[in-house]
């Protein structure tokens, strides 16, 4: 039986065209213009899988409200425009993915202004739809307004599945072929929120005073100001220059007065580790994660997968004093679930290796090294990787991969 008659007899969407539809649903969420939020994904999903469960008596403004956005059933939908202002925006990022060339060949999920029950359809060839020919011969296509109406799929689920298939290779050369700073930093470019760095801010109580006479004569005064580590000020000059040069806006905030509502309003750049409270926080959950002993002679970074003793780390007694030796960062780009932001950690267990995690993260030789393993990891969203560098007398050297994770 094809899948059009089956669709007639039964009046229900059948298990190949659902499987289709929920794979696009998840390939448009895991995009950029959905995935740095968690509004917009709930309420797409929302609207498709009742659709599709023919449950689109549900799909009305109060309703949608009560469901997605946790408001009390008789709260005043004019005052209160969250479901409409929401379905706004999501028709326009489905406007933005479906206008960006790797997606034009894929089945389309509308949502047409005026209503919240999404439509299907099996794209078109641009050409062939603006001279109104129906579509391209040989091509299966669906032409759905919404669950109920009649439905049709002009090929089998076989043909189908290559059409996926090839649209999703469409998809993977377009990602191979972004430049190595759009690889990794394109997910925070293209926030609509500014971007936060929240570095560590050391307070001081006495400073260097030059006399503005005689510049010779120098004295410390008792003051009241906070410093910002050395290295920790070149990644953050690194980090920041990349940002700004693409017309990013940066707000800075030291790392004890951050909060979790700071992190909440957008994405953030963690900079520094064992002085940085909130990078310890957020790497403790991940693969690779920071160490160290009671004292804090001993300093390292494991492998929370592994049960042999760290092999990246630093014996602090032994490094005052050596001018030769290897030092360790983590850098890393992930959604963290407390927030719902994008968080990106450049943070060293000690001198210099900060300085090369922001090395790393501002040069593209680097990041497309990082680029190209992730290409063989399938282009999973979440990056965390072990760098190393050389520390020689005090200067960091080229910083190198030691290991990498994606999820």
């Amino acid at each position: 039986m094809s899948l059009e008659d089956s669709s007639e007899k039964t009046g229900q969407v059948s298990e190949v065209e659902r499987a289709a539809i929920e794979e696009q649903l998840g390939r448009m969420l895991s995009n950029r213009h959905f995935s740095h939020s968690r509004r917009f994904p709930a309420f797409l999903r929302f609207v498709v899988e009742k659709t599709l469960n023919r449950e689109t008596e549900q799909l009305k403004e109060r309703t949608l409200g009560v469901e997605i956005f946790g408001r009390n059933p008789d709260y005043d939908t004019a005052s209160d425009p969250i479901v409409r202002v929401t379905a706004a925006e999501i028709r326009k990022r489905i406007a933005q993915y479906y206008q960006e060339p790797a997606h034009g060949e894929e089945l389309r999920i509308v949502l047409d202004t005026g209503s919240y029950v999404p439509q299907f359809h099996w794209p078109r060839d641009k050409a062939q739809a603006d001279s109104g020919v129906s579509g391209r011969p040989g091509v299966p296509r669906m032409r759905w307004a919404g669950v109920g109406r009649r439905r049709w799929w002009k090929s089998s689920g076989a043909i189908a599945a290559l059409v996926l298939a090839a649209a999703g290779l469409g998809l993977a050369w377009h990602s191979m072929h972004r430049s190595p700073i759009d690889f990794f930093w394109g997910p925070l470019l293209n926030s609509d929120d500014p971007v936060q760095l929240c570095i560590v801010d050391q307070h001081q109580t006495s400073n260097l005073a030059v006399d503005a006479a005689d510049p010779s004569r120098q004295t410390m005064v008792q003051t009241d100001l906070s410093a910002v580590n050395r290295d920790d000020l070149w990644a953050i000059l690194r980090i920041g220059n990349v940002l700004l040069s693409h017309g990013k806006k940066l707000t800075l905030k030291g790392a004890q007065t951050t909060t979790l509502t700071d992190l909440r309003n957008g994405p953030t750049i963690f900079v520094g580790a064992f002085d940085n409270e909130w990078t310890m926080r957020l790497t403790k959950p991940l693969r690779f994660r920071f160490g160290n002993d009671a004292n804090f002679s001993h300093e390292w970074i494991s492998d929370s997968t592994s049960t042999k003793p760290p092999e990246w780390f630093t014996n602090r007694p032994v490094l005052e004093t050596a001018n030769n030796y290897r030092e360790y960062a983590i850098v890393a780009r992930f959604t963290d679930p407390d927030t719902g932001q994008l968080s990106v950690i450049a943070a060293g267990i000690g001198q210099g290796s900060t300085l090369a995690a922001g090395e790393f993260l501002s040069e593209p030789e680097y990041l497309g090294e990082l680029q190209r393993i992730a290409g063989t990891a399938g282009g999973k969203q979440n990056i965390e990787a072990v760098i190393s560098t050389q520390i020689i007398d005090g200067q960091p050297g080229t910083p190198k991969v030691e290991a990498t994770y994606f999820w």
